[in-house]
């Protein structure tokens, strides 16, 4: 995927831009659920429990949380003059991640929506960064700075979403 023609590179904003994107991936599912209610509540993982007692994935991620990332971020990514394979990419690429993250906190047997620094925020970012980084030649510091400000943020945002009455816990 080729950076628009006539778009100015400008470093700093774009990884401003990369930073927003991938909490907008992240965020979107919330606050579609928000506005959804149930709506379109299925789970990706079809209710599967594993030998090990625990469901393939939880209760949380689920189609619609999906569709609202890829979808959210690929308009938002339109938005700020980006190309939409970037949107859809850092939208894919978030939730493989996210999924990631939720399989493994399911073996280790932890519950849906507990608590897992870093394994909450890692592959979240890291691999759509690492999916973009050929795409918009990403140094290896980009993506790990970025990586890290997206915990940062992830952070901070999920307390103010918890307060609005968005999130459903302050982490």
């Amino acid at each position: 995927c080729e950076q628009a023609p006539d778009r100015v590179r400008m470093p700093y904003m774009d990884d401003l831009i990369l930073l927003l994107l991938l909490l907008i991936a992240n965020g979107s599912p919330i606050v579609v659920r928000e506005l959804l209610g149930r709506g379109f509540d299925r789970p990706l993982d079809g209710g599967k429990v594993l030998a090990d007692g625990h469901r393939l994935l939880g209760p949380s991620k689920t189609w619609r949380g999906l569709v609202a990332a890829v979808l959210t971020t690929t308009l938002f990514a339109l938005a700020l003059g980006w190309p939409w394979e970037i949107g859809v990419t850092i939208g894919v690429f978030a939730m493989l991640g996210d999924t990631a993250s939720s399989f493994i906190k399911r073996r280790l047997g932890l519950a849906s929506s507990t608590m897992a620094p870093g394994l909450d925020h890692i592959p979240e970012s890291m691999l759509p960064l690492l999916a973009c980084k050929p795409l918009l030649a990403l140094s290896w510091t980009q993506v790990l700075l970025l990586s890290l400000c997206f915990m940062a943020a992830n952070m901070v945002l999920s307390r103010l979403l918890h307060r609005l009455g968005i999130r459903r816990h302050p982490y």
